[in-house]
């Protein structure tokens, strides 16, 4: 049984029949394009058209379409359907009378326009070439025209627009894989209007893609006002609680609380969005008390009301959600009080899931009908648009029935939901969770085999999709899958399964260097560069701009700027298409690498002594996958996602507690230590030991702690326990214990697909070995630090730094040792910047940090906020360097270096630690932000750094320890990366005096560890 609700938002809109399946002719009906606002162009999700405002002097069956392609920053392409025969004067029409255009003889058309044409044309003092597309059936001409350089998508658009229907096709266009999925839907709210952005915000809540339809709501509600933007504010919250975000919901209902309340409709659905909330944090009992709250506004004149109809918003909303309703001779409007009804019906339905919840079965029921009966009411229960209402109303009934033995009843009650789902949602988050429901009927009934292929047929149909509306129902899926303990059968449905809940950051990142370094550092590679540049100029501009338009209204200089920046938008956008079509002409740069891999493609690329650890942690249960060329084992982790966070939290505090400027250390609990690893490892304990190298891929609580100090055998705790109880004993004793970075050498990897990516890319071409920097200037009066590590010192008022933080430079000591180590390399093939040639200035300025293979920062490094209230933004601290100088390398800073290093080693506290989404978007970055490793180790990836050497804590100086273990690295010549900072471990693992984890096992290699470290 399900415990936990998570429900979409609610738009009370669109008609169709109330409880039975659409027939043939209606599923017909809505593959129509001419009766939807967007629609996908081709088969492989890169490109999509959207529906524009029509022109002026439009007929009124005339459309016009903008068409969005991943990476583009701008639409690339415009298509047209008009009434009338246009051909003849098609580069004229569609193109402009500036353009000069020839027709391409002999030009293979696309389906639907045999007979059209193909046009390419130019425009004086421009590089760029358009591609137009034209022809014509019976009395209308379809047209579409773009950069070249995306000529497939135009062909399969325009042919979906001549057929009525979507044309399959793989769209092949230029792809840098800068942006992921939900980057491309903020693109597209950002390219439509206010209202279209509202229509398309509700159809894809509805189908279950909460955080896209985030993206829409968001750009509606910067634009709306009075009611509108009350909505959509509300459905922003509801989004954000639905994805588990219960903080942010709570600031944004209590934001539309008071403006909701004067309206009957707006006051139902916060009333309806707050019991959602409340049903998702597992509180059904708050959600019954908000529910039976009366309502501060109801209606008074009902007849009166019955009359009113809704604007052109809404109005759109019925079109979006009913593509049926042009031959259904059904009013295009709803009044408000049959949208104040459809949302009484959902609230009996919220009642009755909180009932159920509570155990109290008979009153479900009883709500249940009395939902059905609301819903049914409303002009005669044919409303398209809340079909997931209805598919979740079945799935309450079939819960029911199922609680009351009727599992033939609950079975047919769940195809009934999803045949629903199917016709007006295909492929969607919200069928997939209908289909996983019935698995999990099946999987309760004792039809094991047919929940499992159910489960199968999900995850296929996702297609390496990411899917994470579908975590809470993988456990009981790879529960199934493992009834019987581990299982080498199950390791490739659960590692196949778990990739559709990937998460964007790092692993986005290291994709795109992996595609940019794929030839080389020929032209095309840098065009790819210069490509990604651009893309995240743009995003910064674009913020720039939005920042600076909530002046405009009370300072009219700000109009002035304004204008200024949307002109230089405008010609980073023009840069961009020219770079994109230059980019077109090279192959490489038009494929696309898998967006999964599979268990076999994993084994493949992992040699003989390696081994592949991959961890799941999902709502309640934590999942593991071993993987070596020869073998696969699937496991459970002995411990709930919250347990391991206790064990992680507590093991943590063991080694290192900042308190007041100093970073303290305490004995390590070596028990816990065991404790976890055998909770996470004992189904493959003794094979994991034999492996050289090891990769492991962490999530949940051990994306905060480094796995080579976990304990590996029970006579390791037993030897300390023993020497603790001599009268010399030494609770800060540790050597000799079997660690598991004593015997094999580790990795860290965010995803198979990204281990895959970076082992592939080539060795830097730079021609020098290495580039130390640190040991900033000291500056102002302030005290020098006490504490003898990297934690840089948080102070200061209203976000800003102490000046404290630049008084305890760190020693350059490391870098000058780590420099003499390259001593047969040729003169000048190693640099140190210390002191005043160590500024953010300078380092920006270089161009010549490409040249070098190896780049090392051994100074503060910056991961909290100064203040609680402040957002923290990662950085390196430097020296000041003049008037722009604000003395920190920032995430978005570093993130626009240019370089080419196989290794990066930053020397300075946490800098495994995550970023925030604010960093991320200051630096032009759409995505991530939120988890661990994606912060400075993902903006050091993103500058041109293949591995990076990162932090989980505040790195000693005592006892020379940071300086050994780093100086190690360069020891032994042809030394793989993991390996050497392996053999330094060592040497302090046995040292009495740095034998705590505290001073040898802060730091994690991250990428290919087996990639040498002077190459």
């Amino acid at each position: 049984m399900k415990s936990l609700l998570s429900i979409c938002t609610f738009a009370a809109v669109g008609m169709a029949a109330m409880w039975a399946a659409p027939n043939t002719a209606q599923m017909a009906q809505q593959r129509s394009i001419s009766l939807r606002d967007t629609f996908p162009v081709g088969s492989n999700g890169l490109c999509e058209a959207q529906i524009q405002a029509p022109e002026a002097g439009a007929g009124l069956f005339d459309r016009k379409y903008t068409i969005l392609c991943r990476d583009a920053a701008a639409s690339i392409g415009t298509m047209w359907v008009v009434r009338g025969r246009e051909a003849d004067s098609a580069a004229a029409r569609f193109v402009g009378p500036d353009a000069s255009c020839t027709e391409r003889q002999g030009a293979e058309m696309p389906i639907g326009l045999k007979d059209g044409k193909r046009l390419i044309c130019t425009r004086e003092g421009s590089i760029i070439r358009t591609e137009l597309l034209v022809g014509e059936v019976g009395n209308r001409t379809y047209a579409a025209t773009g950069l070249s350089a995306y000529g497939k998508a135009l062909e399969l658009g325009v042919a979906s627009l001549a057929t009525d229907q979507i044309v399959p096709g793989t769209v092949d266009i230029p792809l840098t894989q800068t942006t992921d999925s939900l980057a491309f839907v903020r693109q597209q709210a950002e390219a439509i209007t206010a209202d279209q952005a509202l229509v398309e915000a509700y159809r894809r809540a509805n189908s279950g893609e909460f955080a896209e339809a985030a993206e829409f709501f968001a750009a509606s509600a910067a634009t709306l006002t009075g009611n509108s933007e009350v909505e959509a504010r509300l459905n922003e919250g509801l989004l954000q609680s639905n994805i588990g975000n219960f903080a942010e919901a709570q600031r944004r209902f209590s934001q539309t609380r008071q403006g909701a309340a004067t309206s009957p409709v707006l006051s139902r659905l916060q009333r309806n969005y707050e019991a959602i909330d409340a049903l998702n944090r597992g509180e059904p009992q708050q959600a019954i008390s908000i529910l039976n709250a009366p309502l501060g506004t109801e209606f008074n004149d009902t007849s009166a009301l019955r009359s009113l109809q809704i604007g052109p918003a809404m109005a759109q909303r019925l079109s979006a959600e009913s593509e049926s309703v042009a031959s259904s001779g059904i009013s295009m409007t709803l009044t408000a009080l049959e949208r104040a009804q459809l949302l009484d019906g959902q609230a009996e339905f919220l009642r009755a899931t909180g009932q159920r919840l509570l155990g109290n079965n008979a009153e479900a029921r009883a709500s249940m009908t009395r939902a059905n009966a609301t819903l049914a009411e409303v002009r005669g229960g044919r409303v398209l648009s809340i079909v997931w209402l209805r598919a979740q109303v079945l799935g309450e009934l079939a819960e029911l029935s199922e609680i009351a033995g009727q599992t033939a009843e609950a079975e047919q009650l769940h195809q009934s939901g999803i045949a629903l789902l199917r016709a007006a949602y295909p492929d969607s988050p919200a069928l997939y969770s209908a289909q996983a429901q019935l698995a999990g009927l099946f999987s309760r009934t004792g039809r094991t085999g047919e929940a499992i292929e159910l489960y199968r047929k999900i995850v296929a149909e996702a297609e390496g999709r990411p899917a994470p509306s579908l975590r809470s129902y993988m456990s009981n899926y790879f529960g199934l899958l493992l009834q019987d303990g581990a299982s080498a059968a199950a390791a490739n449905d659960i590692f196949s399964a778990s990739q559709l809940l990937l998460r964007p950051g790092l692993a986005q990142t290291q994709a795109v260097l992996a595609r940019e370094l794929s030839g080389g550092s020929d032209e095309a590679s840098a065009l790819f560069r210069r490509s990604v540049n651009l893309g995240r100029s743009i995003e910064q501009m674009r913020g720039s701009i939005v920042q600076i338009e909530g002046e405009v209204a009370i300072n009219p200089q700000a109009e002035v700027v304004l204008a200024e920046r949307q002109q230089r938008l405008e010609a980073l956008l023009e840069q961009q298409a020219e770079v994109l079509q230059k980019l077109a002409e090279y192959p490489r740069f038009r494929a696309v690498s898998g967006s999964a891999i599979d268990l076999a493609g994993m084994q493949s690329i992992l040699r003989d002594d390696e081994a592949y650890v991959k961890m799941i942690a999902l709502d309640n249960e934590a999942f593991m996958v071993y993987i070596t060329p020869g073998e696969a084992l699937a496991y459970k982790v002995n411990g709930t996602p919250e347990e391991l966070e206790q064990i992680v939290a507590g093991i943590r505090e063991s080694i290192a507690v900042a308190d007041g400027g100093q970073v303290l250390t305490f004995p390590f609990d070596l028990a816990a230590s065991r404790d976890l690893y055998v909770r996470l490892f004992e189904p493959v304990a003794d094979r994991l030991t034999t492996r050289r190298h090891i990769v492991f891929e962490p999530d949940g609580a051990m994306l905060k702690l480094p796995i080579n100090l976990l304990v590996t055998d029970n006579a390791s705790l037993e030897r300390y326990q023993a020497q603790l109880a001599t009268p010399e004993g030494d609770d800060y004793d540790f050597r000799g214990v079997a660690w598991l970075g004593r015997g094999s050498q580790i990795s860290t990897s965010v995803a198979p697909t990204a281990f895959r990516d970076v082992r592939a890319a080539p060795a830097s071409s730079a021609s020098k070995s290495y580039l130390g920097l640190g040991e900033n200037t000291p500056i102002g009066d302030g005290p020098v630090g006490t504490a003898s590590t990297r934690s840089a010192l948080a102070g200061g008022e209203n976000c800003l730094w102490s000046e404290n933080i630049w008084s305890n430079p760190i020693k350059s000591d490391e870098l000058y040792d780590a420099a003499s180590r390259f001593g047969g390399a040729q003169a000048g093939a190693t640099t140190v910047l210390t002191q005043t040639g160590f500024t953010d200035t300078a380092i920006k300025a270089r161009e010549d940090l490409a040249e070098y293979r190896i780049l090392h920062f051994a100074t503060h490094g910056l991961v909290t906020a100064p203040q609680p209230e402040c957002p923290p933004r990662p950085a390196l601290l430097t020296s000041f360097g003049g008037e722009d100088s604000d003395g920190l390398l920032s995430f978005a800073e570093i993130f626009a270096l240019r370089i080419d290093a196989d290794l990066v080693i930053l020397s300075a506290c946490d800098t495994a630690g995550s970023a925030t989404v604010g960093a991320t978007l200051e630096a032009g970055i759409t995505s991530g932000g939120d988890f661990a490793l994606d912060g400075l180790v993902r903006a050091f990836v993103g500058a041109g750094g293949r591995t990076v050497l990162a932090s989980h804590w505040p790195v000693p100086d005592d006892f020379d320890a940071t300086k050994r273990l780093i100086g190690g690295l360069f020891e032994e010549a042809d030394s793989e990366t993991a390996g050497a900072l392996r053999r330094s471990q060592l040497e302090l693992m046995d040292d009495l005096n740095t034998s705590h984890p505290f001073y040898w096992s802060a730091f994690a290699v991250v990428g290919d560890g087996s990639v040498k470290v002077t190459r």
